[in-house]
């Protein structure tokens, strides 16, 4: 069959970054740990006009112009997202919106006026469900159609100010083409997946009774020191209206629904999650390229030894090196390699060794995780992250977290730094590794085409992000706040957040426009 895959990636990255040792400083955290421990050196930060739509569409439209594409052919753009604007409005309308906007003079103002548009969301692993949909289509086209399609992605990685998160965020928005014959990488149609349902991280919608948030409010004031009349509460419930036109049910007996873009999470259950996800899914592609002639089902070479290099999914810099141990091991059970492993760690647990109940679930979860811990430090398991991923964690620590798009930034760290060093990948094989919370992971894998040199020597990632400004903890926690109104850097030739809001249409209408210079 004609190949499908990745022709070009475009990233953005906002110019304001926090440096983690001031963030360090800020919260009276361990920079040392943080740094060497799980390889954090700077988290990117929105400006006051940036927000999902804007990083998305800027990094289009970067995709576009460094490739001359006339919009009139691009039949898909797909965001991959969990920051989405709206409850029922694609962000990718947004995004169709602002490149309308900018290409209207060279290609007319409905250039996209044909354009299919929808953001997929399952967490941080969105993009790559988007990728996964948009090569099928793409491929269904045939090489006589050519078909070009675009993945996106866009999100801003936002935990409360204090919380457990909060050394980990980051934000920054991408675009994938995707085309028969791709200059960079040819994917072939073999996924490996595992689907669990958990709560490991979402946003919920948070409900509060009105009741509950005035005696909150109370209770404030109580503690400044003033003084609060006995049963000023339900004297303040009895004189609110009825909600709407109902004469039967007080609007104090009603809850307030209010979103945040900030997480609920278990780190500790998500870092299981995420192991055992991705190597269930690796299982799973192991088992379907062998069946499909991918792979000999014998193979003395492990799977992530015929893979050069390994993408995935890095919330923070050293995640992948800390999940991946399960994978390394179960690509290699069968091998002489892993008896030594086993000679000088000893055997992994067995669930059977633990009672049936929920404590013994957990002890044997715990075992589980010191095992993980004892095989990333054995010097078989050290190698092969030098090998195959420190190139992938080098954009990640200068980032942070972009939660559906750091698996390609980590694709573009691996390419550039390869590109920079002068080494030939043309025929290697990358595998990658994705995951969501919720939880679903995905593993494929892309072969280097001839030309990805051509491709790579544009994407100046790396030249960029050491472009960026450096902003204080004041500046940082006001922009969090969003307190701030006014742009810390005045916005040049890229699309802009004008407002939200009844001035400009209905409520809750967002509006954008591009900034020439």
């Amino acid at each position: 069959m004609p190949q499908v895959g990745i022709d070009d990636i475009a990233i953005y990255v906002p110019r304001l970054y926090l440096a983690l040792r001031d963030f360090a400083k800020l919260r009276g955290a361990d920079f040392e740990k943080l740094n060497q421990g799980l390889g954090l050196s700077a988290m990117a930060i929105p400006d006051v006009h940036e927000d999902t739509a804007t990083m998305g569409a800027n990094a289009v439209a970067q995709l576009i112009d460094s490739n001359s594409i006339d919009p009139r052919r691009i039949g898909r753009i797909y965001l991959g997202t969990e920051s989405a604007l709206d409850g029922a409005k694609p962000t990718a309308t947004y995004i169709v919106d602002m490149l309308q906007q900018k290409y209207a003079d060279d290609y007319g103002s409905g250039s996209f006026g044909h354009c299919d548009v929808i953001d997929l969301t399952f967490a941080c692993i969105g993009a790559v469900d988007a990728l996964h949909n948009m090569l099928d289509w793409v491929a269904r086209g045939g090489v006589e159609e050519d078909r070009v399609g675009i993945v996106a992605f866009a999100d801003h990685a936002k935990y409360d100010l204090g919380s457990s998160g909060e050394y980990t965020q980051g934000a920054g928005g991408g675009a994938i083409l995707i085309k028969h014959n791709p200059r960079l990488l040819a994917i072939a149609d073999i996924w490996g997946v595992a689907t669990t349902p958990v709560h490991d991280f979402f946003k919920p919608r948070r409900e509060i009774p009105v009741r509950s948030m005035l005696e909150g409010v109370f209770e404030l004031v109580e503690q400044s020191g003033e003084a609060v009349a006995e049963g000023l509460v339900d004297k303040v419930l009895n004189a609110l209206p009825v909600s709407g036109n109902s004469k039967v049910q007080p609007f104090a007996n009603e809850t307030i629904v209010l979103h945040r873009d900030t997480p609920i999470f278990d780190g500790q259950f998500s870092n299981r999650c995420y192991a055992e996800g991705v190597k269930d899914a690796f299982a799973d592609f192991a088992n379907k390229a062998a069946c499909s002639g991918r792979l000999d089902p014998e193979r003395d070479k492990p799977l992530t030894d015929q893979w050069s290099r390994l993408v995935v999914h890095l919330p923070y810099a050293y995640q992948g090196k800390r999940m991946l141990p399960d994978v390394f091991q179960l690509d290699r059970s069968h091998l002489p390699e892993w008896q030594a492993i086993v000679a000088d760690i000893g055997s992994a647990p067995v669930a059977e060794h633990y009672a049936d109940s929920p404590e013994g679930i957990e002890d044997f979860a715990k075992a589980k995780d010191q095992y993980r811990r004892s095989l990333a430090n054995t010097p078989q398991f050290r190698a092969f992250v030098e090998r195959k991923l420190e190139k992938s964690q080098r954009a990640s620590s200068l980032v942070g977290n972009q939660y559906t798009g750091s698996i390609f930034l980590a694709l573009v760290s691996v390419l550039e730094s390869d590109y920079q060093e002068q080494i030939d990948l043309r025929g290697e094989m990358l595998g990658f590794c994705g995951y969501g919370s919720g939880a679903k992971a995905k593993v494929f894998e892309g072969e280097v085409q001839d030309h990805w040199q051509q491709v790579a020597a544009k994407f100046r990632l790396f030249e960029r992000l050491a472009d960026r400004h450096a902003i204080d903890a004041v500046a940082y926690e006001s922009l969090h706040r969003g307190v701030s109104k006014k742009s810390f850097l005045g916005p040049r030739k890229e699309f802009v957040l004008l407002g939200v809001g009844l001035d400009r249409g209905l409520e809750g209408q967002r509006s954008y426009a591009w900034v020439d210079d």
